[in-house]
């Protein structure tokens, strides 16, 4: 059978158990989340038997020390992984919800309710714990998912799918819903993404250059993250020593991951100040400085000049541009142009300065006085996320249960006809 009817019969099989999940009961979906998570505890050491193959192959190829950070498994992040899972099944169950209901001046009474969006292809590299994650939100919303990993984790994504495939035979949820496309090969995403008859929706996850590629093939409507450039704003109004520990995680705690600082814009009347220091800081953890004329002015050697580049760089690595604005609204006007819509923060004590940042930066996750690090769905309290969304529609920011969904009209009447 060729590559091409294998993914159509998976499809199929996935767009006929979306309709058998659609109903399926909240206890029996959350008794299923809770064996998975189980499962993967007790069959841990497979698991990492596999994923040391995956290992080995990428640091056969070269790959870089953040693509196997992304890569590596051990017990902490299965431990994670089924953590994620048992909080999933604790989140209230989306599908059914009455949003809205309303009665019209003929009688009719109408109501808007969540409902599984279907059938949803995910398109992601490296990380393998979105096997899990994915697998368990999807389940959770009443959708079938069908993953689409990368070459560089195949045997990891397949070993976890097993075992979380395998806990569906003891339950009512087809074996269908959940799905993994058997070939590591860059042709399987391209014929997964002209499946529209069946498929109702695409996420990639990955780099810019995988996600454009999926935007630009798929005749399925796709969600997009594109990349992460994300700012802190330190102002004249902050308590230096906050700013110190929040630039510094924002950096430093997890640089490869697409809501880490990229950014750090510094108020001129305190740059002086507070650039001494926290550059040293940075310098200290491995980091290396782009600033900008004045940054190289105030700290001297050491910095590295910023070129244009630099202002819209998603490094994912431990590299950081840092420029002197001379105030919030040159700030703004510097995240606006060069950001990403991803994740931006403002350092102030200043409620009037901090609510202008809110109001006018055009991001989907906007922080005063915290580390950009939290635009995660587990530290959101969703459970995980199948992404984090830079589009406006349907869905922006951390995408959970919630939007996994979309809805539908229930019209109830007695009778009544239109004249």
């Amino acid at each position: 059978m060729s590559l091409k009817d294998n993914i159509l019969n998976l499809v199929k099989a996935a767009k006929k158990a979306s309709r058998e999940l659609a109903v399926i009961s909240t206890r029996q979906k959350d008794e299923a989340l809770c064996k998975m998570a189980s499962a993967l505890l007790s069959r841990k050491k497979y698991i990492l038997s596999e994923n040391k193959k995956d290992l080995l192959a990428a640091q056969n190829q070269g790959y870089s020390t953040a693509l196997i950070d992304r890569l590596t498994l051990n017990e902490k992040r299965i431990k994670e992984m089924a953590d994620c899972l048992l909080e999933t099944a604790k989140l209230k169950d989306p599908v059914g919800e009455v949003i809205r209901t309303f009665k019209r001046p003929n009688g009719l009474i109408i109501r808007k309710v969540r409902t599984p969006i279907g059938v949803i292809g995910i398109i992601y590299e490296s990380r393998p714990n979105v096997t899990s994650d994915c697998i368990g939100l999807c389940l959770k919303s009443g959708n079938a998912v069908i993953l689409k990993g990368g070459k560089e984790a195949l045997h990891s994504n397949e070993a976890i799918f097993k075992v979380l495939q395998g806990v569906l035979k003891k339950t009512k949820i087809p074996l269908s819903a959940i799905n993994l496309v058997p070939s590591a090969d860059r042709p399987a995403v391209n014929i997964l993404l002209k499946m529209d008859k069946y498929v109702d929706l695409i996420i990639p996850r990955g780099g810019e250059a995988l996600i454009r590629v999926v935007a630009k093939e798929s005749t399925i409507p796709v969600v997009k993250h594109y990349k992460g450039v994300c700012h802190t704003f330190v102002s004249d109004k902050a308590d230096l020593s906050m700013a110190c520990k929040i630039c510094f995680n924002a950096k430093v705690q997890k640089p490869g991951v697409c809501n880490a600082m990229e950014t750090m814009l510094v108020h001129k009347g305190i740059a002086k100040k507070f650039l001494p220091q926290m550059i040293r800081d940075f310098q200290m953890a491995g980091v290396e400085i782009r600033g900008c004329p004045e940054t190289r002015r105030i700290i001297g050697d050491g910095v590295k000049a910023a070129i244009e580049e630099d202002w819209s760089e998603e490094y994912l690595d431990l590299i950081l541009s840092v420029k002197v604005v001379k105030d919030i609204k040159e700030a703004i006007e510097h995240i606006n142009q060069y950001g990403t819509q991803h994740s931006d923060t403002i350092v102030t004590k200043d409620k009037k300065e901090a609510q202008e940042f809110l109001n006018r930066v055009d991001s989907a996750c906007l922080y005063v006085n915290a580390s950009t690090r939290f635009t995660d769905g587990y530290q959101f309290g969703f459970g995980a996320e199948v992404g984090i969304s830079t589009d406006k529609l349907h869905a922006r920011g951390p995408m959970a249960v919630e939007e996994l969904t979309t809805y539908k009209y229930m019209v109830y009447g007695q009778g009544q006809i239109r004249k």
